[in-house]
């Protein structure tokens, strides 16, 4: 489902990443740790196409960037239509209600018409429990609320790959359980996922595997069971010491 070989990503002298290779499975959860700058939503932004990689290559589903030549527009919009993300900071647009946040893509990307759309957005909003908020704007919503949105927006895209960029760590700590738990649904739906986070139980929970990052490298990937209690890396276990 998804294969990364070799990815480098610099900003000017800076490289953020440095060699990474991983591969995912059509169905597995794979979350990803690691300090800050490590490189972890660097990965998820080179996988979304959103920083556009130094070098090396990405391949979803049967969608292939290699990025050690200039990669054209057409090949960049394949890719990224394979993929969606969600971002810290829900990103949804103020002016529009959640009802039009999650047509707004199906519409505009995939050229659904509108009643089509509507349809697909009032499922999709059930779904993440937000039935009751169709016409609520997003300052009229809790920060849980708009990061079910912005989870059913992504999903409006019909997405191969979900992508989540600390979902949970821009909301009050008594709003993270409502969002975890969607994305635990989706996990048990099947839905190939790949999450950049803190939340240690969630991990443990719902990953199939943990990748732990550092210093732009993948240092260790294990079973939740194994990273958590076993890990092998020095590096791995002073990170998890400090924030278990």
């Amino acid at each position: 489902m998804i294969s990364v070989n070799g990815l480098h990503k610099q900003f000017g002298n800076l490289e953020v990443l440095k060699g990474i290779d991983v591969k995912v499975n059509k169905g597995q959860v794979i979350v990803v740790i690691g300090p800050s700058g490590s490189g972890k939503t660097t990965l998820l932004r080179c996988l979304n196409i959103l920083e556009m990689p130094t070098s090396g290559s990405i391949t979803i589903d049967d969608e292939t960037g290699d990025f050690s030549k200039p990669v054209g527009k057409r090949k960049i919009d394949l890719l990224r239509r394979k993929s969606a993300m969600v971002f810290q900071h829900y990103n949804l647009f103020p002016h529009m209600t959640a009802l039009q946040n999650v047509m707004e893509g199906p519409v505009i990307v995939k050229k659904l018409p509108k009643a089509e759309a509507r349809k697909k957005a009032e499922q999709l909003l059930n779904k993440v429990g937000l039935g009751d908020k169709l016409d609520f704007y997003p300052h009229q919503l809790s920060g849980g609320q708009q990061q079910r949105v912005g989870i059913a927006r992504a999903l409006a895209l019909e997405p191969k790959v979900m992508l989540f960029d600390e979902p949970t760590s821009a909301l009050d700590p008594e709003l993270v359980g409502e969002v975890l738990q969607v994305m635990k649904d989706l996990a048990g739906e099947g839905i190939t996922m790949v999450v950049v986070t803190h939340e240690m139980r969630f991990a443990n929970d719902v990953a199939d595997e943990v990748i732990f990052m550092d210093e732009g490298k993948i240092l260790e990937r294990s079973k939740p069971s194994e990273m958590f209690t076993h890990p092998k890396e020095e590096r791995t276990k002073q990170f998890l010491n400090l924030i278990q």
